[in-house]
């Protein structure tokens, strides 16, 4: 009977993917980790306290006391650069309390002042009303001209999607779970295979190289899908994550993920080909995947960090994954729409696999 590549491959991939599901670690760092930083960072509240995040629509009229003094106002924190719908935007993710337009018919005519709030930011709805509201009467809270007449407030609930803690938090823990379940997996199987000599006894028998490595990959491709596959569904279930096309959304992260998974895979096969023993192996990867969960936008937008290193953000894998699977799961985007994140993620693939060709040992 002929030797059949394909049937080695498979009983490679299947005794692989056996023993992940049996290794404790395996199910620790790709699935039990993930979901303690989903349940952590999902009810951690978003803004400042004792700050009412405002948004004033750069189309507005800016020649008057209301907009000056939502600006000078030290309860509001006030943008003033953004058009009507980034402002939209903002207030659909809960980033701001409220977007406030202020327009003017003629000169010297009242104000009409429009204030749009999120439906769940409805309990600080009154509060900025009232002080907007203040500026009436000579305002008696002393921070306005006198003088000032509103002619209408003119309040509105946005009736938007609701963009949740949890729909930023976790495609960013589901991508740092592919980060180190292929870095860490990737590098510790092919150094222990190496220097067990399991892979010298592989070599002794018909199967072709590339095969080996195939079976090995496919193993934590499966692996990595299934890992995926919970922690949406958990974050779908029990925790209202948004997956704004059901079934065909999850379709495109898996897609997303998986790709990601074999150009992380390629960091795993340059880290096991740079260690010279076991012990080096988890500082090498570190080096590797603690950069990208601090800066990548895992836990914090990379708005969030100073200006001059936001482009250093910008450049990482973990980033542009991040990014892809926000855009996918929430915003509704297919595919095609996010490739420019996903070009970058093949472009570091083709690097990555590069190096690896060059530091990759077999023996």
């Amino acid at each position: 009977m002929k030797y059949s590549q394909l049937r080695a491959m498979l009983a490679i991939t299947k005794a692989s993917l056996l023993s992940q599901l049996k290794s404790p670690s395996s199910i620790v760092f790709g699935i039990a980790f993930p979901m303690i930083f989903i349940f952590v960072f999902a009810y951690l509240g978003k803004g400042v306290q004792g700050k009412y995040h405002v948004a004033v629509t750069k189309e507005s009229n800016k020649e008057n006391d209301v907009y000056r003094g939502l600006v000078g106002d030290s309860a509001f924190n006030a943008t003033t650069d953004l058009s009507k719908d980034s402002c939209e935007s903002l207030l659909a993710k809960k980033d701001i309390y409220a977007v406030i337009s202020i327009e003017s018919t003629a000169p010297g005519t009242p104000l009409l002042v429009k204030v749009r709030f999120n439906a769940a930011q409805g309990n600080t709805a009154g509060s900025i009303m009232s002080r907007i509201a203040s500026m009436q009467n000579n305002d008696p809270l002393g921070i306005y001209e006198k003088g000032t007449k509103i002619g209408q407030i003119i309040p509105d609930v946005s009736t938007n999607r609701t963009y949740e803690a949890i729909d930023f938090v976790l495609p960013g823990q589901l991508g740092f779970s592919i980060l180190s379940l292929a870095i860490f997996g990737t590098a510790f199987t092919f150094f222990f295979l190496r220097n067990t000599l399991v892979l010298k006894r592989f070599f002794a028998t018909p199967i072709k190289r590339q095969y080996i490595i195939l079976g090995e990959a496919f193993s934590r491709l499966f692996f990595q899908i299934i890992t995926t596959l919970i922690i949406l569904f958990v974050g779908a279930q029990f925790f209202n994550f948004t997956l704004v096309h059901g079934a065909s959304t999850v379709l495109s992260m898996v897609t997303v993920t998986t790709l990601a998974f074999i150009v992380f895979m390629g960091f795993g096969f340059v880290v096991s080909g740079l260690a010279k023993n076991e012990s080096v192996i988890a500082p090498f990867a570190n080096l590797i995947t603690l950069p990208q969960m601090m800066l990548s936008g895992t836990f914090f937008p990379v708005e969030s960090f100073p200006e001059w290193m936001q482009p250093l953000c910008k450049i990482l894998p973990l980033t542009h994954l991040n990014d892809a699977l926000r855009k996918i799961a929430y915003d509704g985007y297919s595919l095609l729409e996010v490739w420019q994140p996903v070009g970058i993620l093949i472009l570091w693939g083709i690097f990555i696999y590069f190096v690896a060709s060059r530091v990759f040992r077999w023996e």
